[in-house]
C-alpha cells in the first residue's frame, strides 16, 4: 500500500505530460495553418483596397458590414447576424488648409486635418494670433486676457522615453479630446493640436474630440497639425511672437444613422451558455484605409474561428466573433453589444480584443483576477517557440470593456507598438504597411489563447 502514492504521482505526471504534448500539437497546428493557409491578409486586402476608410455612418462602413457578414456566412459556422446600432455621422468635407503668417503677405502653408467631431470654421476660415501651450493646465495661468480672440496651439509631444508607446499616447491625448472645450472657456476662437505621433513627419493625425455639454454656439473648431508642422510653428513663434495662424475646414455633424455590429458564433459543445468573445472594430478614420486601426483586428478575429474549424477543434464554450461599429468616435457598438447581452442575461466569461495594429505579437494584457493571470502565465512555455513572452496585467480594449463583470477575463492582444503611432489615424494607415507574416502570427497567437482558455476554463484554480 505504501507504493500507491508514488504510483498515483507517476500516473498524474504522465497525464500532465500527455496534456502538455496535446496542447503543443494543437498550437503547432494552429500556427501552421495560419502561416500556410491563412485568409486574414486577403480579407484585409479587400477591406482596405476595395472598400477603404470606414468612418461610422459612411457608405464604406455599410459596405464593410455586408462584406464581413458574407465572409462569416461562407465559413459554415452555427450562426451569423447583424446587431443594429445607431451611430454618429460626421463628415470631413473638402480638404483643410492652413498657413502661418509672420508678416502681412508672408505665409508658409502647414499640413493640418480636422479632428473628428469638430465644427467647421466660418466659410472664409479663421485668422488670429496664436498662443502656444504645452497642455490644458496652462490655460488657467494665461486666462482670458491672453487667450480671448486667439488660436490655442497645444504642443505637448508624446513622451519619447516611455517604451510603451500607448503610455506615451495616454499622456498627451487629453489635449486632443478636450482641448477645444477647455480653450473656449477662455474665449479662444480655435485650437491646433500637435499630432499624436512619435515620428517627425508631415502627416497630421486625426482622432476624436468632444465638446461635453457646452452650447453649440460656444463650440470652436479644432484641427491636428503634423509633427513637423508643430516643430516649425513653435520655432516660428519664438522668432515672430506676433505671427498669425489661418485655417479653414468644412466638416459637419449630421443626425445619427443606423448601422450594425457584425456577429458570428460557434455554439459550445459542452458549456453553450458560457460565451467567449473575440473581436475588433470595423469602423476606421477616413484619412487612410484603416488597415492597422482596426482592419487587422477584425480579420484576425474572424480568422480565430476559421483556424479552430480548420484544425478540427470544436470549442466547449460558445465562441463569438464581434466586429464592433463606431469605436473611433463614440463606442456605440461596444456599448450596444454589452447592453443587449446583459438584457438577455448572457453569461460572458472571456473576451479578447485586437486593436493595437497588425504588427508582430509580443503577448497579451489581462484584466482579471491574480489567480487567472497566474494561470495564463503558466502557459508561457507553450508560447515561447512563437516568441510570445509578455503576459501582464493591463488594459484589454475599448469595445470589450463595457462587458466587464466580476470573474470575467478580459484580454488585449499586444503587438510590438513602436511603429503603431506612425500610422495611427493618419493617411498612411494603409494596406501596404501591413506585413502578411506579422498579421498571421497575431491571428495564430489569439487563436492559441482562446483554445487554452476554452479547454481549461476560467475557473480560479491554480
Amino acid at each position: 500500500m505504501r507504493y500507491l502514492p508514488i504510483l498515483l504521482i507517476v500516473f498524474l505526471t504522465s497525464l500532465q505530460g500527455f496534456s502538455q504534448s496535446e496542447d503543443e500539437q494543437q498550437i503547432k497546428s494552429i500556427y501552421e495553418v495560419a502561416m500556410t493557409k491563412g485568409k486574414a491578409y486577403d480579407w484585409l486586402n479587400y477591406l482596405s483596397n476595395q472598400i477603404g476608410g470606414r468612418l461610422s455612418g459612411s457608405i464604406q462602413a455599410e459596405l464593410a458590414v455586408a462584406y464581413t457578414k458574407s465572409l462569416l456566412d461562407s465559413m459554415g459556422i452555427d450562426r451569423v447576424w447583424l446587431q443594429p446600432v445607431m451611430v454618429p455621422k460626421w463628415v470631413r468635407g473638402t480638404p483643410e488648409f492652413a498657413y502661418v503668417e509672420t508678416t502681412p503677405g508672408l505665409t508658409t502653408d502647414l499640413p493640418i486635418c480636422a479632428l473628428g467631431g469638430s465644427v467647421a470654421t466660418p466659410l472664409g476660415g479663421i485668422k488670429a494670433p496664436i498662443v502656444e501651450v504645452k497642455g490644458i493646465e496652462e490655460l488657467a495661468s494665461l486666462g482670458k486676457d491672453e487667450l480671448a480672440g486667439k488660436i490655442v496651439f497645444y504642443n505637448r509631444p508624446m513622451e519619447p522615453t516611455l517604451i510603451s508607446t500607448f503610455d506615451a499616447y495616454s499622456g498627451c491625448v487629453d489635449q486632443r479630446y478636450s482641448g477645444a472645450m477647455e480653450a473656449a472657456k477662455y474665449g479662444a476662437v480655435g485650437v491646433i493640436v500637435r499630432s499624436m505621433n512619435l515620428r517627425l513627419d508631415d502627416l497630421p493625425h486625426t482622432g476624436a474630440m468632444g465638446y461635453g455639454n457646452s452650447a453649440i454656439s460656444s463650440r470652436i473648431p479644432a484641427a491636428a497639425i503634423s509633427t513637423n508642422g508643430a516643430e516649425f510653428l513653435s520655432t516660428t513663434l519664438k522668432l515672430s511672437p506676433n505671427a498669425k495662424f489661418y485655417f479653414k475646414q468644412n466638416c459637419k455633424t449630421y443626425d445619427d444613422v443606423a448601422s450594425f455590429n457584425v456577429i458570428g458564433e460557434i455554439r459550445g459543445s459542452t458549456y453553450p451558455n458560457e460565451i467567449m468573445v473575440v473581436g475588433g472594430h470595423l469602423d476606421s478614420w477616413d484619412l487612410g484605409d484603416g488597415s492597422h486601426d482596426d482592419g487587422a483586428g477584425c480579420v484576425q478575429s474572424m480568422e480565430v474561428l476559421r483556424l479552430l474549424k480548420e484544425t478540427g477543434y470544436r470549442p466547449k464554450r460558445t465562441l463569438r466573433v464581434v466586429l464592433f461599429m463606431n469605436e473611433e468616435n463614440g463606442l456605440r457598438g461596444g456599448k450596444k453589444y454589452a447592453e443587449v447581452s446583459k438584457g438577455k442575461n448572457e453569461n460572458h466569461v472571456f473576451a479578447l480584443e485586437s486593436d493595437s495594429g497588425g504588427f508582430s505579437p509580443r503577448g497579451f494584457s489581462f484584466d482579471c483576477s491574480d489567480t487567472i493571470l497566474e494561470k495564463a502565465k503558466s502557459w508561457g512555455p507553450l508560447f515561447e517557440p512563437y516568441l510570445i513572452h509578455s503576459f501582464v496585467r493591463g488594459y484589454s480594449g475599448a469595445d470589450i470593456n463595457p462587458l466587464k463583470d466580476t470573474g470575467m477575463v478580459l484580454v488585449g492582444l499586444r503587438p510590438d507598438s513602436q511603429r503603431y503611432f506612425d500610422h495611427h489615424h493618419a493617411e498612411n494607415d494603409t494596406f501596404e504597411h501591413v506585413n502578411k507574416r506579422e498579421l498571421e502570427l497575431g491571428a495564430a497567437a489569439m487563436t492559441s489563447l482562446v483554445y487554452l482558455f476554452d479547454k481549461y476554463g476560467m475557473v480560479e484554480t491554480p
